[in-house]
């Protein structure tokens, strides 16, 4: 079945279908929420998923300059307004010029390696490259270990890489320094902002969430036989929610989730996220339901009605603009790569358009996504934009040559607003 057919199948189904889950769904789901969702899990817990191929229609359309055309679009329709704005390097994994999309930005982007310790322990080290807004170029910052990038380009939050840190910097991404410090006493090791950038989570730990214990190893058996993983330990310790324009803050006590299903390595605990328009926090979990919400001084309060079918770890693009459509999870068949978008109330199949993974909204018809690029496998993906009800794309990055999903020289990238 060609991508054409599956969109004019689902389209003429919608209204009824709920798509049977594929066999091996569970456990590669389940081993995904193993690694992300709980931080500082080892490869161990990776299951290796089918790859496929995709063959797809990748012209690069630039912004021409002359202003937007709004009968025009990337794909060659004429109903939906074209997306101005895209700057797009196909040639460049990882990239080293801007990437942009509308008003989407690639404002950084990380790698993460191993660094064994002389205990055995294991350290997952994040190395960061900073958009600079003035030059449009990449650089390199190892300082940092977790990066946030406000609206505008401007300013970060970050964290240094002895975690837990006990103050938060906020970075000036022009001159690469750093304006002043937030005291953190109770130990921050994750960061996230809010939509608007006004308000930013601090998540915080008694040791370093990124490490990993040779003391909690677990046995692992695959073809070249039986060796030993390090695994990280329980230590999340709470939050705290800093309003950046005041500088006022209050911290939180909030215990790592241990309902893990059986067989799951034991994570640190989860870090904290703004749901989609920042009055709320969300906690991601391993057992059902995987998505808690929680309100600003960590009280456990009902999903948000557009939100309750929400995947920020599968699907973090998350809600459209207009609060139309929710970002769903992959939908291929065969050798045809393809992602679904839900109705964000009943959480059913609304339709279905390229990609792998969807990243961030564009507007309310286009988003960012990972697909795989032309004879590749399932690991070297590429950065593209995808249209609702199209079945092409625009190449925004070059691939991601890597033979595995947990390899130093994959890089994962991080979006913020112009």
């Amino acid at each position: 079945m060609t991508f054409d057919e599956l969109v004019r199948d689902t389209l003429r189904e919608q209204a009824e279908y709920v798509r049977p889950a594929p066999a091996d769904l569970a456990g590669r789901v389940l081993a995904r929420r193993a690694r992300h969702r709980t931080r500082g899990l080892t490869a161990a817990t990776v299951v290796t998923v089918v790859a496929v191929a995709a063959a797809v229609a990748t012209p690069t359309m630039l912004d021409s300059g002359h202003g937007p055309d709004r009968h025009a679009r990337h794909d060659g329709s004429a109903d939906i307004p074209a997306v101005t704005g895209v700057e797009s390097h196909p040639s460049q994994s990882p990239p080293r010029d801007r990437i942009s999309a509308g008003n989407q930005v690639l404002a950084a982007y990380y790698s993460t390696r191993d660094v064994r310790q002389p205990d055995h322990d294991v350290v997952q080290t994040r190395t960061y490259s900073l958009l600079d807004p003035d030059t449009g170029r990449y650089a390199t910052d190892s300082r940092w270990s977790d990066v946030v990038v406000a609206p505008g380009l401007r300013t970060a939050a970050v964290l240094e890489q002895a975690l837990p840190a006990r103050r938060v910097g906020i970075l000036d991404l022009g001159t690469g320094r750093v304006t002043h410090w937030i005291p953190v006493p109770q130990g921050a090791a994750a960061l996230d902002l809010s939509p608007d950038g006004s308000k930013l989570v601090v998540t915080t730990y008694d040791q370093n969430p990124n490490r990993l214990f040779w003391a909690k190893r677990m046995s692992v058996t695959d073809a070249k036989g039986t060796s030993y993983q390090p695994q990280p330990e329980y230590s999340r310790t709470g939050f705290s929610v800093i309003d950046l324009p005041s500088g006022a803050a209050r911290w939180h006590a909030l215990a790592p989730d241990t309902s893990m299903p059986q067989g799951v390595p034991v994570g640190s605990g989860a870090a904290l996220q703004f749901n989609d328009d920042g009055t709320l926090l969300t906690e991601l979990r391993m057992a059902e339901p995987h998505l808690v919400f929680l309100s600003l001084d960590g009280t456990t309060v009902p999903a948000p009605a557009k939100e309750k079918h929400e995947d920020p770890e599968l699907a973090p693009a998350g809600l459209s603009p207009d609060g139309k459509l929710m970002a769903g999870d992959f939908a291929g068949e065969g050798s045809k790569t393809a992602t679904e978008l839900l109705d964000p109330v009943t959480g059913k199949r609304a339709a279905l358009l390229r990609g792998q993974k969807l990243l961030a909204w564009v507007d309310d018809r286009h988003l960012i996504a990972w697909d795989i690029a032309p004879g590749g496998n399932e690991f070297g993906t590429r950065l593209v934009m995808v249209t609702v009800g199209s079945s092409k794309e625009v190449p925004l990055s070059g691939a991601r040559h890597t033979k595995q999903e947990e390899s130093p020289a994959r890089w994962e990238a991080v979006f913020a607003h112009r």
